[in-house]
């Protein structure tokens, strides 16, 4: 543990965004799975409103610098890809 009073503060915030950032991390995930699970269920609508669910919170963790804005853009592509393969066939 630091001597110093700034590095004290340093490690207690620090604890608290590792904390946040791994809970919004998981609901990332959480949705994102949501998303898979609905497109492969065949469930147009849920699928929808799954895959919506999902990119906000990609947007969102993009902001905030949980992931990288490329890899949120990519799994929002591949996401909207299964949806319009899932309307295609429905």
């Amino acid at each position: 543990m630091p001597n110093i009073k700034s590095a004290v503060k340093r490690v207690k915030t620090n604890e608290k965004r590792r904390a946040l950032n791994a809970s919004q991390k998981s609901a990332l995930r959480t949705a994102v799975k949501a998303a898979d699970v609905a497109l492969a269920n065949n469930e147009v609508e849920a699928a929808k409103a799954a895959v919506q669910a999902a990119s906000q919170k990609l947007d969102k963790a993009v902001t905030k610098g949980l992931i990288h804005k490329n890899a949120a853009s990519r799994k929002k592509s591949r996401l909207a890809q299964k949806l319009n393969a899932l309307n295609a066939q429905a």
